[in-house]
């Protein structure tokens, strides 16, 4: 599971993130709580819409491929 969320980000929100001059780094997922870690970066690390990037964006595209996953949190 951790290699297809990998996937994922590497393949789908990465290059979103990064042509607006952020990034995302995965750090590990919970089967238990179904939770994704993740670390922004660059300009998304500081940036005051990195909560909804998080929730309307990363969080969304994941559910989409994975409906087991119930949250998403940056670390």
């Amino acid at each position: 599971m951790k290699e297809k969320i990998q996937k994922v980000i590497e393949e789908k929100i990465r290059p979103y993130l990064e042509a607006d001059g952020g990034g995302i780094e995965f750090v590990e997922y919970d089967e238990k709580s179904g939770t994704v870690k993740v670390r922004l970066q660059g300009a998304c690390a500081g940036c005051p819409g990195a909560r909804m990037t998080l929730s309307m964006g990363v969080e969304a595209a994941l559910k989409e491929e994975f409906p087991e996953i119930q949250k998403v949190v940056a670390v």
